[in-house]
């Protein structure tokens, strides 16, 4: 059978057929075009269908593939880490433009260090450090850190609890979803690390914390960033101003939702 003849009746979608299939033959998309025509060995026949298999279950494909791309830049994945999603990269770009020059980050719950690595590439100036409290995910952090040649202080830490120092900007997206939410149990989620998904909870226990957690580490001036769900945009900022944070506010993502709010810290 040929490439385009697996192609034709896939039993997936089709952009994601490509690129199943360009992972297991270890080639470009634009290279799969050029040898549509070729005819598949057995073996390579039967790795594709592992793969579509594979997805036909529900498997999401970065983990699959074992990447997914974030800020421009690929990011090795495994099922001990969330998947890198877009609407994220606001957190990255407000980070960048609250830190100050020359200024030090800390990214609480970093996962894959997507935000961290991403936050480093933009801010060559500054100096980044991320904590996880997941040993696995801290690995895959640091494997991604070095395949962009980029230095972050790694640090196992539940939230700031082993975390000493101060910084000029504090950012994290934690476990936000509400135990019990019925997307859980659907789609990519249901293949993700579910202590990085739900704080088991309101969806604000994690938020709570590093809010009361984040001035022990912060300077004066600094900023508190916080990633957090589709309609908690008013609950974290309630939770931000009677812990006394001033400048408190929210912005939104590409789609117009508040995805991020945050407060900058006074010690006057």
């Amino acid at each position: 059978m040929t490439i385009d003849g697996l192609l034709r009746p896939a039993p997936i979608d089709a952009l994601e057929a490509r690129i199943l299939i360009s992972h297991a033959l270890q080639c470009s998309r634009v290279q799969l075009v050029t040898r549509s025509q070729d005819v598949l060995s057995a073996d390579d026949l039967n790795k594709i269908n592992v793969l579509f298999d594979r997805r036909k279950n529900g498997e999401p494909i970065a983990y699959i593939t074992g990447e997914r791309e974030f800020f421009g830049l690929t990011f090795h994945v495994t099922p001990d880490v969330l998947i890198p999603r877009p609407e994220t990269e606001l957190l990255v770009e407000l980070a960048a433009k609250y830190l100050p020059e020359n200024g030090s980050a800390l990214d609480l719950g970093t996962g894959s260090g997507a935000v961290a690595i991403a936050l480093a590439n933009l801010r060559h100036d500054a100096t980044i450090s991320a904590t996880d409290i997941s040993a696995a995910a801290l690995q895959v952090a640091q494997k991604n850190a070095a395949a962009h040649g980029l230095s972050i202080n790694f640090l196992q830490s539940d939230w700031t609890a082993s975390v000493s120092g101060m910084f000029d900007l504090i950012v994290s997206n934690p476990p936000y979803i509400e135990a019990g939410d019925p997307h859980l149990s659907q789609g990519d989620l249901r293949f993700e690390p579910i202590s990085a998904l739900t704080d088991h909870s309101t969806g604000l226990t994690a938020i709570s914390a590093i809010i009361s957690g984040a001035p022990l580490h912060l300077a004066s001036g600094g900023w508190l960033l916080l990633e957090h769900g589709y309609d908690q945009a008013n609950a974290v900022c309630n939770l931000l101003r009677q812990s006394g944070w001033e400048s408190v506010q929210s912005w939104p993502d590409l789609a117009g939702i508040a995805r991020v709010s945050g407060g900058c810290l006074n010690k006057n």
